[in-house]
């Protein structure tokens, strides 16, 4: 359309072109400056009041977690504390009980006493020592057997595990048997006395010595939180911290609140003792899962309070307490959140509103003029390029103006057509080149050597047919004969490399075509140490080949594959698709290919082989290059090889 109305701007040059489009659309904005600096100013106003709430809550929750820490700090002291002390005092007892033992023992060596009694004395004197509420004295032998013990005297408890599973007693034993005359040496498990009615495990320390001449392990122990702790006094501490941070207010209606990772809430002005884990909000999601999961960040749900008409935007940032599994959360309700900020805004809107819709259409008609007017011509352009690239370089493209495209688009047809013809010579040069070099050197070969070798593969099957087997001199004649035959292979490979036919291309279903190939291979006298396996990828598509050039290809592959491999060696033949292209891969676990073979393995008459003529892969190649496709090979030497060709979906036309 704009061909008709604006027809003077053809002849124009492009830098004309774009300030009368381009200019308009630098003026107009200038008259919406106003309004874009009120509504940055808005925006910037928006944010500043935003963060600073944002920020309210973060230090409001950085202060809950320091709280937390200096409490947890404050106790762990007071709690290594006590356990200091309570590890000496059981050392004292465990040394107290040791020279008990000792004493009895220096009665029995003076003979005042036999060893039975003195052995009696000692375990009547040790039970009496109580350790805390429960704790009390044992000993035992280096094997396990409870001499002395308040409950279970006489039994082997070698095998006995405490709540974690490990065999707490067998470390005992093994660490007193090596451990230093007069060392004292501690053990802390977790254990369950069902006979005191425990419900849960409790901490118990315990502080052993190794008797020797009575094979006594000697041990006091207790639990932790009868000695090393004061719940009670930890218990209204952590009353107090609680009324603390339930006494922060965040804003007019908002909160703090702890959970820990299971959704049982700790501190709440409401729930506290109850899990709120599937609890979810007014849309239905579990928004305390999700706190549970992430741990730490923010995090925003519609809420209704009792007494709400409806849901409220609430906005929460959390962080994780990790001493106590807890996570710390301050909430605060979106109204109050945005309240300032969104005055400022809806002040400014509606001044914003009626002006940015005129703008937008003014902007909106304009870039479409512009682009109408600069990529109707390039679009042009790029089709014409692409089909081009295609090879139909019959294509032109239209000159409608003077401008600097007009005369880009007259240049291009220009070079086209000189790519065009300098194509057809190049192409027929080469090809009457080649092939002329190739025909002359062919029909050459064959005459002056198919004849001679037609004699003498005439004379050797005569003699061969004349000899029998076990004559001498039956083996110097059918080398004869198979070298003979090799050379006029030679001779046919050579013709067919210099004579290789333009392929006539029929539609065709490359799996089907494959797995006759395989089953006629796998009948093949040189494949028989081989295994075959066939991976075809279903939904292949129908390809255009030529069928009896394919069967080559294939063929020549799967037959070079097997000549790699020894007895036992597998071939996987794969196809499948790859972009815009089949694949057909053929993998072996041969010797594989030297590195420096690999660059030279598609030369005419270069080969690996014994009694190879080096043409095979060759005539591979161009066969596949005819289809325009392309063969890729990657070895590894001792590992094998693969072979991959591939086949466009659709071919180029030229």
């Amino acid at each position: 359309m704009h061909r008709y109305l604006f027809k003077f701007m053809n002849n124009l040059k492009l830098r004309w072109k774009l300030l009368i489009v381009v200019l308009p659309l630098v003026i107009i904005p200038i008259f919406v400056v106003g309004g874009v600096i009120g509504y940055i100013s808005n925006k910037q106003a928006y944010r500043g009041i935003t963060q600073t709430s944002k920020d309210d809550l973060e230090h409001m929750t950085r202060f809950t977690i320091d709280l937390l820490n200096a409490h947890y700090s404050q106790f762990q002291v007071y709690k290594q504390d006590k356990r200091k002390i309570f590890t000496a005092e059981l050392a004292t007892l465990t040394n107290l009980a040791y020279n008990i033992a000792e004493a009895e023992h220096r009665q029995y060596k003076s003979g005042k006493i036999d060893l039975r009694t003195a052995r009696e004395e000692a375990r009547k004197a040790l039970k009496k020592v109580n350790v805390g509420d429960t704790g009390y004295i044992y000993a035992m032998s280096s094997r396990g057997d409870l001499d002395v013990h308040i409950a279970r005297e006489g039994e082997n408890v070698l095998n006995e595990r405490d709540e974690n599973g490990r065999y707490f007693i067998r470390e005992m034993c093994e660490k007193a048997k090596r451990s230093r005359p007069g060392e004292v040496l501690y053990i802390t498990y977790p254990w369950r006395n069902a006979v005191l009615g425990d419900r849960h495990a409790r901490n118990k320390l315990v502080a052993y010595r190794y008797f020797r001449e009575w094979d006594w392990i000697i041990a006091a122990g207790g639990y932790l939180e009868e000695t090393a702790e004061d719940v009670a006094f930890e218990r209204r501490s952590f009353e107090e911290l609680k009324e603390k941070i339930k006494a922060k207010q965040v804003g007019r209606t908002g909160y703090i609140f702890c959970m820990d990772s299971n959704g049982n809430f700790t501190i709440h002005p409401s729930g506290e003792g109850k899990n709120y884990y599937d609890a979810r909000d007014s849309d239905g999601f579990p928004f305390i899962r999700e706190m549970c999961q992430k741990q730490r960040g923010w995090i925003r749900y519609p809420w209704k309070n009792p007494g709400d008409r409806e849901p409220r935007m609430k906005i929460v940032r959390y962080e994780y307490f990790a001493p106590w599994d807890w996570i710390v959360a301050v909430g605060s309700y979106e109204d109050e959140f945005y309240r300032e900020a969104n005055e400022i805004t809806g002040r400014i809107m509606e001044s914003m509103v009626v002006l940015t819709i005129f703008v937008c259409v003014i902007a909106t008609f304009f870039v479409f003029f512009a682009s109408k007017v600069l990529t109707d011509p390039i679009s042009h352009m790029m089709g014409v390029i692409r089909r081009v690239k295609q090879g139909r370089l019959d294509e032109r493209m239209e000159v409608e103006s003077g401008d600097e495209l007009g005369e880009l688009a007259a240049a291009f047809n220009r070079m086209t057509a000189i790519i065009k013809r300098n194509r057809e010579i190049e192409t027929t040069l080469a090809q009457q080149g080649k092939m002329a070099s190739l025909g002359v050197l062919s029909s050459g070969v064959a005459h002056e050597i198919n004849n001679p070798l037609g004699v003498i593969l005439g004379y050797a099957g005569y003699l061969e047919s004349k000899i029998p087997p076990d004559d001498p001199n039956y083996k110097f004649i059918h080398d004869i004969k198979s070298e003979s035959k090799r050379c006029k292979k030679i001779v046919q490979d050579l013709l067919s490399y210099a004579r290789t036919p333009r392929p006539t291309l029929e539609e065709a279903d490359l799996n089907a075509l494959l797995e006759q190939i395989v089953d006629f291979a796998a009948n093949h006298t040189d494949m028989h140490h081989v295994t075959i396996v066939k991976e075809f990828s279903d939904g292949l598509p129908p390809i255009m080949v030529d069928g009896d050039q394919m069967r080559q290809v294939a063929i020549n592959l799967i037959l070079n594959a097997g000549a790699a491999m020894d007895a036992g060696g597998r071939l996987v033949v794969r196809t499948g698709l790859d972009g815009g292209h089949v694949n057909i891969a053929f993998r072996d676990n041969g010797a594989g290919i030297p590195q420096e073979d690999l660059e030279k393995i598609f030369e005419p008459f270069f080969t690996t082989k014994a009694r190879g003529t080096g043409l095979g892969l060759a005539i591979t190649r161009q066969i596949i290059e005819q289809h325009q496709g392309k063969i890729e090979i990657e070895s590894t030497v001792g590992e094998g090889t693969t072979v991959t060709v591939k086949l466009p979906l659709e071919r180029e036309e030229g």
